[in-house]
Order: structure tokens, then sequence, then C-alpha cells
């Protein structure tokens, strides 16, 4: 497929989704930073990949199941804050808005996620209190 033709990645990178989440999703590689698995999350929840949401989120801390409501239709995502995780923190801080529209309204969830690296993987952890 011509990269030009590729569909851009859910996450808003900009880049192609082929080149920017899916090697994530597929386990060809893991995330750098927090920031990029919190990207890499929402593309997940907009492909309909509850494997992944379930794989990167912290054990002490994720559900018993994952699953994604098939009436959300994820329409874009902002990234508003991030603190610490980067490639040498252990933990960090996404503040994020992401936009769905379900049964024909438009909504949005905006959130301070938390992260942690364990064994050199990222993981989801919760979303920050207050």
């Amino acid at each position: 497929m011509n990269e030009f033709l590729a569909p851009p990645c859910p996450c808003g990178s900009g880049v192609s989704y082929r080149e920017c989440c899916q090697p994530l999703h597929h386990g060809e590689r893991q995330a750098r930073t927090a920031e990029e698995l919190m990207r890499s999350r929402y593309s997940a929840f907009a492909c309909g990949d509850a494997d992944y949401l379930f794989r990167t989120w912290h054990p002490r801390t994720r559900p018993a199941d994952v699953t994604i409501d098939p009436a959300l239709t994820w329409a874009g995502l902002e990234v508003e804050d991030t603190v610490a995780g980067g490639p040498d923190d252990d933990r960090g801080e996404v503040e994020f808005t992401a936009r769905f529209e379900a049964e024909g309204r438009a909504g949005s969830l905006h959130e301070r996620s938390r992260f942690e690296r364990r064994a050199g993987r990222w993981f989801y952890v919760d979303p920050e209190d207050g």
C-alpha cells in the first residue's frame, strides 16, 4: 500500500496507523513513553482492540475483563499536558481530552491518567484523583 494512501493513525500523530500505533497493537514493539502508550490506547479504543487495552493496563488496577462500547465512535484526541513519563522515567502522567460520538451526539472524556513502567514496559494505572 502506498504510504500516502495509508489511513492516518486515530491517535492524531499525523502519520499512518501502520507506522504509528499498529506495531504497538501487534506487539512488534513497546511504547517508549507514557504519552505514546496513552495515544496507542486511544487508538485501540478507536480500532476496537480490547486485548491491547487489557495487556497495557497495570495488573494491579485492571478489571477482569475489558470491553469496548460499540455505540461509541472516537472522533479525536488532544494531549493537553504530560508530567514525566519519558524513556528514563518509571512514572508519568498524561492529561488529555478524547472526543467521541454516541447516538448522534458529541461528547468528550477529559482525564489525567497515571502510568508506571514495570520491567521496561509502560502500563496504564488509573485516572488521577482530584
